[in-house]
């Protein structure tokens, strides 16, 4: 069992992480987002679906955990194997986006290191305060490993030790700040192009989004990226659990901030 405390080390052989000597793994057309819960990437990936030139799938490992199947274009998956298999299989016909959240753990994810190294792997934060306050008002069992920073810091490690470069992180409050000038940041780092007419968008409730809708209510309300009035990051600090989480997370948050775009 992996050990939280454990974060930021790199899992596997140096060939499972990629590093196959006389061999670089073929790029493949999959960009990832990683997120820890609550900050934001649902909005984001409403913005990918209102561009059109990607498969879009959604949070095909979190929900392989939780629900033990997902659906990944036109095949079912019951694993993190599974789901790694079907994203190469869609991305075979079409580019594929796909957004995901480190509520869980994904040692699959982490053995494969030719999908660390092949794939665009991006990823999005947030205050640990506001996503804590966030994500404790959906669900007040919440427990400190499914806040999800540490876990998410894994994979970016993981991916930097794969592919021997610094992987792409932005800021969701300067999502909501700049939202113009972030996402053409962005698209130019990942290689793709730039679309302002995909920073709007139609409200409601996305069939992808029906089975965990209480996730994506606030997101289904929205135009575009904005602010929403929400839980405050003073219920975290006015709660001691709650405080320690945040302590505990926000080393791995200011790693990831450090080397955030910033437009």
């Amino acid at each position: 069992m992996w050990i939280p405390e454990q974060a930021g080390r790199v899992h596997g052989t140096p060939e499972q992480r990629g590093k196959i000597v006389g061999r670089t793994p073929e790029r493949i057309p999959v960009l990832a987002l990683w997120s820890a819960p609550r900050c934001r990437s649902t909005a984001f990936a409403r913005m990918m679906t209102e561009r059109d030139d990607h498969a879009v799938v959604h949070e095909p490992f979190s929900r392989v955990v939780d629900f033990g199947e997902v659906e990944v274009g036109d095949r079912i998956a019951h694993d993190e194997q599974g789901v790694l298999t079907a994203l190469r299989a869609v991305a075979a016909s079409k580019p594929v986006f796909f957004k995901d959240t480190t509520d869980f753990h994904y040692p699959a994810l982490l053995a494969d290191g030719e999908f660390l190294a092949a794939a665009t792997h991006t990823f999005i934060i947030r205050d640990p305060a506001e996503a804590i306050a966030s994500h404790h008002k959906l669900n007040p069992d919440l427990g400190r490993d499914e806040i999800g920073f540490a876990w998410l810091y894994e994979i970016f490690t993981a991916v930097q030790a794969a592919t021997g470069t610094t992987p792409i992180v932005i800021d969701s409050d300067d999502l909501l700040d700049r939202p113009a000038e972030t996402v053409r940041m962005y698209c130019e780092a990942a290689g793709i192009p730039f679309i302002p007419e995909a920073l709007n968008w139609q409200p409601g409730m996305r069939s992808e989004w029906q089975s965990t809708s209480k996730w994506h209510e606030s997101t289904s309300r929205t135009a575009g990226f904005q602010r929403s009035s929400g839980a405050s990051a003073e219920l975290v600090a006015a709660n001691p659990e709650l405080s320690a989480y945040r302590d505990y997370h926000m080393p791995y948050y200011e790693k990831l901030r450090a080397v955030a775009l910033r437009p």
